[in-house]
């Protein structure tokens, strides 16, 4: 008889199993510790607990041939963190922290779309809205799939890699991303993307209130939103939701790992 133990999930979620038993102790990884800088305190974190999510780097936002800039939106801001998370992204993959891409991309049926939705991108019903095609290129507005949902040419993106869609400013509302996380055994996220005040700080603050430790990372994040609303999200941020930092500094914690033993 073959009692030789499988493993069912994904670690540090994972069981080991055979005929006779099952391990549920679930063993940890091993830890990563490192001091973050930011701008209200000094961080110890876990980087074996730790992930990266980049927010709606896709070819809709940041695109001059994606949806915003057809609807006549600057989007020349939306490139800004494209080089700093060029810089960052190879590091943390080093590291072993997961790389996590949560664009937006509806379902072509628009089932889980409601009218009030709709209606926020395409107000009086004869612009070009949720689904419909771009008259650049035909690529549907938003759309699972499609070249307006693909993280833009400028960032590369890994087979390791994780993509989630969503349906909303927020990449935690009716998608998996909550699940595959705990899966993970992830606490820490780091946020970047676009847009700050928009999809990235609702995603950040969900991300809150599931009880995930929130570090925006300032110059891998970007708006093209008025200066007004980049400003009020690094305060609400700061204030209420998580902390602040930089790419710069998450480098210097990924080459100096912390040696303390957690001592204080």
């Amino acid at each position: 008889m073959n009692m030789a133990f499988r493993t069912l999930g994904v670690a540090p979620n994972a069981w080991t199993v055979n005929q006779a038993i099952a391990d549920i102790t679930r063993p940890h990884k091993t830890p990563q510790p490192v001091i973050l800088s930011t701008e209200t305190k000094a961080l110890r974190l876990d980087l074996a607990k730790t992930a990266i999510l980049i927010i709606d780097m896709q070819n809709d936002f940041c695109h001059p041939d994606g949806w915003l800039a057809h609807i006549g939106v600057d989007v020349t801001p939306a490139q800004k963190p494209v080089e700093p998370l060029n810089n960052l992204l190879p590091e943390l993959r080093d590291a072993g922290v997961p790389v996590i891409w949560v664009n937006w991309g509806n379902r072509p049926d628009l089932l889980n779309i409601s009218a009030s939705s709709r209606h926020v991108y395409n107000p009086t019903g004869n612009g070009v809205g949720l689904g419909d095609p771009l008259p650049s290129n035909g690529a549907r507005v938003l759309m699972a799939g499609s070249w307006a949902a693909a993280v833009i040419d400028e960032l590369e993106q890994l087979p390791e890699d994780i993509r989630v869609d969503k349906y909303r400013m927020s990449g935690f509302w009716d998608t998996p991303l909550d699940s595959i996380l705990r899966n993970l055994g992830k606490t820490t996220l780091f946020f970047a993307g676009v847009n700050a005040d928009q999809c990235v700080l609702t995603t950040l603050c969900d991300a809150n209130f599931l009880g995930y430790d929130c570090v925006l990372v300032k110059d891998c994040t970007a708006t093209t939103s008025p200066e007004y609303c980049w400003l009020a999200t690094l305060y609400n941020v700061k204030q209420c939701f998580g902390f602040v930092t930089d790419s710069q500094a998450i480098l210097t914690a990924l080459n100096n790992p912390d040696s303390t033993g957690g001592d204080k």
